[in-house]
């Protein structure tokens, strides 16, 4: 009786120890996942740029398109990209011949809610793009030495960008990433909570680059005034004619005033905390008070916070550690709550309506 209980222990041990290992193992793969996913836009860019030339016509009954791979390792990519869930297996369609038989095993492949986030007009590939550029994953390789040297000093990012012809490029990216993904929450935020902007007049884009945003709300709600504030070299490109009015300014210096009685900002997500703070204070001036309908918007990211959602509470961290390498940080309710007191604010409200990110909305 002793030997066998012995054996059902080692037994027990044996198999944790395995779990563990495929655990292990799971962790580490999940770079390959991110790959796999950059590769299918890779490829999918390339055939946009050089379409393959039409197939006649045939006559006769129409089969199933079936698409045998072009090399043996892309049906591989396939399995891991429908792993991931980018894509899903689709069964035969109906009315439509069985296939040759060399054709017979081939999957194909459907969209999900995943992959048609990365086509159409106002898709997530810009900012997916950005998120896996080689000059925003190298940096991760070098993660032990940076966390050994003093603050403050270079961000691993600050190497990998280079300088020159490839730090415009890597610029360029960004640029398109961050309008890509602003252009997206926003028209949700107008369509789904339109809410959240009763009450306001006016509103000024804190750091709003080329004014999507502001241009939909601006479309959403006709009678909002709105303006963008950025830095001078990026109003100078900021298009005409959008009903949106582009200042010029430093939002570490100031923020434009309230145009009427009720205003507010929406202000992007802040890098270091010794910026967060005099941007948080400038804000705090230029909004009336809270009796007059003054408040900030913020659509940003509040870790813990989320509606019972595990995958997105998973985000929540995994984007705040990806931000780190430029000293940048996402930060919990307590966090945002010292540094609203801390400019002056005296009331927040945080709703979680926006997937993993929140809207908080910030009163003087």
């Amino acid at each position: 009786m002793a030997l066998a209980k012995s054996n059902g222990h080692h037994a027990s041990d044996a198999t944790s120890s395995l779990d563990a290992l495929s655990e292990l193992y799971g962790n580490t793969f999940a770079v390959v996942k991110s790959m796999t996913v950059k590769a299918a836009m890779d490829l999918d860019r390339r055939r946009r740029r050089h379409p393959p030339p039409r197939r006649r016509r045939r006559h006769g009954p129409r089969r199933r398109q079936g698409h045998a791979p072009p090399v043996p390792c892309l049906r591989r990519l396939m399995r891991v990209l429908t792993l991931s869930g980018v894509f899903a297996v689709q069964t035969p369609v109906p009315g439509y011949a069985a296939a040759p038989a060399d054709e017979a095993e081939a999957p194909v492949y459907a969209l999900t809610p995943v992959s048609r986030l990365l086509i159409g007009a106002g898709n997530q590939g810009h900012m997916m793009s950005m998120l896996l550029h080689p000059s925003f994953v190298t940096p991760f390789l070098r993660i032990s030495d940076w966390l050994q040297r003093e603050l403050p000093g270079p961000t691993p990012l600050a190497g990998a960008c280079g300088d020159g012809r490839r730090r415009r490029r890597v610029h360029t990216i960004v640029n398109d990433g961050m309008a890509s993904d602003s252009i997206f929450t926003t028209d949700i935020l107008v369509r789904e909570h339109g809410e959240v902007f009763q009450r306001i007049s006016s509103l000024v884009d804190v750091a709003g680059r080329n004014g999507k945003a502001a241009q939909a709300i601006a479309r959403a709600f006709p009678g909002v005034k709105c303006s963008v504030m950025d830095l001078a070299h990026v109003v100078a490109e900021a298009p005409g004619g959008t009903g949106v009015e582009f200042i010029a300014g430093d939002m570490f210096e100031s923020v434009p005033p309230a145009l009427s009685s009720s205003s507010g900002l929406c202000m992007i997500g802040v890098t270091t905390t010794v910026s967060r703070y005099k941007i948080l204070r400038n804000c705090k001036k230029a909004i009336p008070t809270k009796d007059k309908g003054g408040k900030m918007i913020i659509m940003d990211i509040v870790v813990g916070t989320a509606p019972s959602d595990q995958n997105h509470r998973d985000v929540q961290i995994l984007y705040d550690a990806y931000i780190m390498f430029i000293n940048g940080a996402k930060r919990d309710e307590q966090e945002w709550k010292m540094h609203f007191l801390e400019a002056g604010f005296s009331d927040y409200k945080i709703m979680p309506i926006m997937g993993f990110r929140s809207i908080i909305g910030v009163y003087p």
